[in-house]
């Protein structure tokens, strides 16, 4: 075999090389990483231009387990100018995390108000995986944060309880707890986010009153210059397993 044909038989496995890598390569970090951005998405349009919250929460005869928690939320928005800054991905968990921004000079809200956003930047960041079993976490780490938004929405804009106990013969015989909240929810920055050595997740939250105010040009009364909360979000159900 002559130098001209060893060349070429190089080239060739260099080639066949490089095809056989491109032909095992599949689209799961392709779908997770864009899942990551679109979600990352999600959140600055929840934080920046809102969204509704509906909760209910009822307790009976004061057991843990007789407790019952709903809440859902929902946004539409036409916008445009986020950007997305970084999306990492680890390739032994399938897990992508992206980061997501926004600077506007103003946008029209979830409630049809004008809010002048001052160029503020707004910052959000989101996970997605492609893979089941590692989706337990993210999904807590979601709950927690609508967990959030649902104990901002009642600290800011207050909610409905009502209360029935009966007693007969000086024994507790029915006590029932109904809490309501139905409202909309904006300009809230997450500051912390993460898990316990349990799994369950955190998300800690912080609405700025005054500047929240100024956006929207109107006052908050009633509340200090920052609300700070803390959501909490479970990857199982321990009454569900149990029963």
């Amino acid at each position: 075999m002559n130098l001209k044909h060893v060349y070429a038989f190089i080239i060739f496995l260099v080639i066949t090389g490089v095809f056989a890598t491109l032909a095992i390569a599949g689209n799961k970090k392709i779908m997770t990483t864009r899942a990551a951005q679109v979600l990352a998405e999600r959140a600055l349009i929840e934080s920046v231009y809102g969204l509704k919250v509906r909760s209910s929460e009822e307790v009976q005869d004061l057991v843990a387990a007789n407790f019952t928690g709903k809440t859902e939320t929902k946004t539409s928005a036409t916008i445009g100018g986020i950007k997305i800054e970084e999306v990492v991905y680890d390739t032994k968990k399938d897990v992508a995390k992206a980061t997501a921004s926004l600077e506007l000079d103003q946008i029209t809200n979830i409630d049809g108000q004008i809010v002048d956003l001052k160029n503020k930047v707004f910052r959000r960041v989101a996970f997605a995986t492609s893979t089941p079993s590692q989706a337990g976490p993210l999904q807590a780490l979601r709950a927690a944060e609508i967990d959030g938004y649902k104990q901002l929405v009642k600290r800011v804009v207050g909610f409905t309880l009502e209360s029935q106990t009966t007693v007969e013969n000086y024994i507790l015989t029915s006590d029932l707890v109904k809490a309501k909240v139905l409202a909309t929810i904006y300009l809230a920055e997450v500051t912390e986010f993460g898990w316990e050595e349990s799994g369950n997740a955190f998300v800690k939250m912080v609405l700025n009153v005054k500047e929240a105010g100024d956006l929207l040009g109107q006052t908050i009364v009633g509340e200090d210059d920052m609300i700070e909360i803390t959501g909490a979000g479970a990857q199982i159900d321990d009454f569900r397993e149990k029963s």
